[in-house]
């Protein structure tokens, strides 16, 4: 079996967090339709524009956020919602492949963002990494839950790395300008949870759980610089641990699973000991 990048990460979080992701990576079918329809619409058939610094971004995010940058101290941004009849009559334009957001409202076009992410086919944040998020953010300090997000970052798609990572840094330029707009990271995290994380059935709408899924917007929305970026210390390893073929041992033992779940952890442990001893700190940089 073929060890990859994204089973070293699983494997940090495992062995350092005590978190387990089974791969989740999905072979999307394109569908291709016609027209510029933008809401909806999966990643992979939106229009996206390069941005160096991000990779791939879909277009009308770019565009959007653009445009509120330049209205960052807008008060109650994201919170207040924008006019339904000039939201609806925007949408309409944009499916058309009109350019129209020049002359728009803020909050209108603040609330269609809203829209785009709570509408895509699939969570931006896929569903399958929910949970690991949350236990996450139940880690004991700081710094294990900043370095546990960090990791499961790492092993979203890339369509949807690119997305997030261009959100949460747009965002951050919205918190730094708190002091006029009003909202700060918790503010905008707890807007777009239901945009991002959306919870999947009535159990999940607890309050705690709801608070852990602010929470761990809020790291990213502070910390977007660290969105998708595999730390120092796991960069370092990747090399020995798939030449040295512990990871293969372990996946032989759960082959539907690229988890340590079922087989010998404590052997795999003592294994890495020695190796782990100089990597006790992620370098977050």
């Amino acid at each position: 079996m073929k060890i990859t990048d994204s089973d070293v990460i699983r494997f940090h979080l495992q062995l350092i967090h005590g978190i387990n992701v089974k791969s989740f990576e999905r072979k999307t079918e394109r569908h291709f339709g016609s027209g510029a329809k933008i809401f909806g619409v999966p990643l992979e058939n939106l229009s996206r524009s390069f941005i160096p610094e991000f990779g791939l971004v879909p277009g009308f995010l770019v565009d959007s956020c653009s445009f509120l940058l330049e209205r960052a101290g807008t008060v109650g941004l994201f919170r207040k919602p924008g006019s339904l009849p000039r939201i609806k009559a925007l949408r309409a334009k944009l499916n058309r492949g009109e350019a129209c957001l020049s002359t728009a409202f803020a909050y209108d076009v603040a609330t269609l963002i809203k829209q785009f992410c709570r509408e895509l086919p699939d969570p931006l944040i896929p569903t399958e990494i929910h949970e690991a998020m949350l236990k996450a953010q139940m880690l004991d300090s700081l710094q294990d839950r900043t370095s546990a997000l960090q990791l499961l970052s790492c092993l979203l798609p890339a369509r949807n790395s690119s997305c997030l990572h261009y959100l949460f840094d747009f965002l951050s330029k919205v918190n730094q300008r708190c002091e006029e707009n009003l909202m700060t990271s918790s503010n905008l995290a707890m807007v777009f949870a239901p945009c991002l994380l959306p919870p999947p059935n009535k159990h999940e709408m607890s309050e705690r759980r709801f608070e852990l899924r602010i929470l761990a917007l809020c790291a990213f929305i502070e910390n977007p610089h660290l969105f998708g970026v595999i730390p120092k210390a796991v960069l370092e390893s990747m090399d020995f641990l798939i030449n040295c073929h512990l990871l293969e041992d372990v996946s032989s033992k759960t082959p539907k699973r690229h988890s340590l779940k079922g087989c010998n952890v404590k052997t795999a442990t003592k294994t890495m000991l020695a190796y782990f001893t100089r990597f006790v700190c992620f370098t977050f940089t």
